[in-house]
């Protein structure tokens, strides 16, 4: 196991390879690896010179712009933990956020999509100081003291990180290395905050430790080298932005090429322009680039290898992947932010059916059994139960969340609430959340095997399904389907498509059509609020029963 920090790592990298392109904006910008860390080491001294010290909170909240990754580095370089925050957060979500982690320094950048990031902040700290002499006092936000905006043109006058930079000649080579030599590996520098599907939010503290050695077990299965250039799509905010993605490329002195906002397009001419060898990405980007109108005229031969996670694959979007777009070396990975992320993967040379119906093995240096959640005991192959993890790269707990901790680790294995099964050979198949399983008259049914047999009809784009209480069975099935664009269906259709393919008893009994779901503010399906929508249809009479 490596035991160093994330700024050494980096250091012995640009050591290493000087003269690799670290990261490339297309048309805008090329670092290679050492005006990469001349940048950061900047950054660092100017944030000791506004007296940010080891284990402060640097607040992040920003698309995947340069200014992310310097920070990213430079926080690291000095122990000052940085804290991700969701680029689709508004207002009430970046309060608690703001509140809860304890920030002293909040960078921001101009927004995403409809959301005005400084229109959201100034809704919750009024008087912002517009130079680095003055400080917040905020009774709500006491740890707070600068905001600052990551750009060219801030929206009104307010310090830019243009300005932080000056700041930096004010700490000596001495000062830095002393401060660089209090750091320890296991020291947290990532703090994460959950999606909050159910309850409040929950910031995942990483260590060093934690996160640099599960970038390198990835980056092994990829066969990721210093030859490699990643095509970036994913937010960095994510840890498979920050992770699975820069970590791992600076770990082996690759090229990172991200983009600022995902765009199908610019990622088949980045992949084209730029040569790219590795391409990560959630199923539904693959989705969108493979359906893009112009995808025939780009050309991705360079691409190899790379990593798909977030959501099941359907087979068939796996097979054009690996044809289409020279992906056949593609892994598929699992894990949870507790788990800095990735507790498997499959390996790069595994057959299309293990991609596909499993999500690999464990990566290296990390135990996954399967327990029964009710007794505790280790389960036999290919029999359901709780997925639970031990080794490295488990958190090192919830920021300011003791209880919380203590009833997800337990003994040392972290709880990851997902059903799941283990085969003879170790290959994990993922069934669903422990909560979202249903109990009908007594059957165990795993919504995931049921969404992803629906996957496959032609039509269908997206479904959701949940349990919903039933007074003869306990619970019966409730699916929430999304059809493709102009794409028309009805109920009886979708059940005569399951007829003779699954179990009676598995075929939904309700079925609602939906232009979109519920979801958090990192895309994923509140599937408590689906049943929520349901039980309050049911009780209204307002959906029509499919008899059995």
């Amino acid at each position: 196991m490596l035991s160093q920090t994330i700024g050494s790592k980096l250091e012995e990298i640009t050591n290493k390879y000087p003269n690799n392109e670290a990261i490339v904006y297309p048309n805008k910008i090329r670092l290679s690896y050492k005006e990469f860390n001349e940048r950061v080491d900047i950054l660092a001294k100017a944030l000791m010179a506004l007296r940010i010290q080891k284990n402060d909170h640097i607040g992040l909240w920003a698309t995947n712009i340069l200014e992310w990754i310097l920070i990213q580095f430079a926080s690291a370089k000095i122990g000052a933990p940085i804290v991700l925050v969701n680029t689709y957060y508004k207002t009430r979500e970046l309060d608690y956020l703001l509140h809860h982690a304890d920030i002293k320094i909040f960078f921001f950048s101009r927004g995403f999509k409809d959301i005005n990031y400084y229109d959201v902040i100034k809704s919750l700290v009024p008087n912002i100081p517009t130079t680095l002499e003055d400080t917040i006092n905020s009774s709500r936000y006491p740890h707070l003291r600068h905001i600052i905006f990551l750009g060219d043109q801030p929206p009104e006058p307010i310090i830019t990180h243009h300005s932080l930079y000056e700041l930096s000649h004010q700490i000596s080579d001495e000062q830095y290395t002393s401060q660089k030599n209090t750091l320890s590996p296991h020291d947290v520098i990532n703090i994460q905050y959950t999606s909050g599907t159910t309850g409040y939010p929950k910031g995942v503290m990483l260590t060093h430790y934690n996160i640099l050695n599960n970038a390198i077990a990835v980056g092994q299965k990829l066969g990721l080298s210093e030859k490699d250039r990643m095509c970036i799509p994913v937010p960095f905010f994510h840890c498979f932005g920050c992770v699975l993605s820069i970590l791992n490329c600076i770990c082996n002195g690759a090229t990172m090429i991200p983009l600022e906002t995902f765009h199908p397009e610019q990622v088949l001419q980045i992949i084209q322009n730029e040569q790219c060898t590795i391409l990560n990405g959630v199923p539904t980007m693959f989705i969108s680039e493979l359906q893009h109108p112009n995808f025939t005229q780009y050309n991705l031969s360079s691409l190899r290898t790379g990593i798909m996670a977030g959501a099941p694959c359907p087979v068939e979007i796996m097979q054009q992947v690996m044809e289409k777009m020279s992906l056949r070396e593609i892994t598929i990975c699992y894990g949870l932010t507790e788990a800095s992320p990735v507790i498997t993967q499959t390996d790069r040379h595994d057959p299309l059916e293990k991609r596909v119906e499993t999500v690999g093995k464990p990566v290296s240096n990390v135990q996954a059994i399967i327990i029964d959640p009710l007794t505790g005991s280790v389960q036999p192959p290919n029999t359901p139960g709780e997925l639970v993890v031990k080794g490295y790269n488990i958190m090192k707990g919830y920021y300011k969340m003791p209880d919380q901790t203590n009833t997800t680790i337990i003994n040392g294995w972290l709880h990851t609430k997902d059903l799941a099964l283990k085969d003879e050979n170790g290959y994990v198949k993922i069934l669903g959340r422990i909560d979202d399983m249903i109990i009908r008259g007594g059957e165990n049914i795993y919504p995931r095997e049921i969404e992803e047999f629906l996957y496959t009809h032609e039509k269908i784009k997206e479904v959701a399904v949940v349990g919903v209480p039933n007074e003869k069975y306990g619970e019966e099935v409730f699916a929430f389907i999304q059809l493709k664009d102009g794409m028309i269906a009805i109920s009886e259709e979708i059940r005569d498509f399951c007829k003779d393919k699954i179990s009676q008893f598995k075929i939904p009994k309700y079925i609602q059509f939906v232009e979109d779901y519920p979801i958090t503010a990192s895309g994923k399906i509140q599937k408590y609020r689906l049943r929520e929508i349901a039980q309050e249809q049911l009780s209204h009479n307002q959906l029509q029963v499919i008899s059995k």
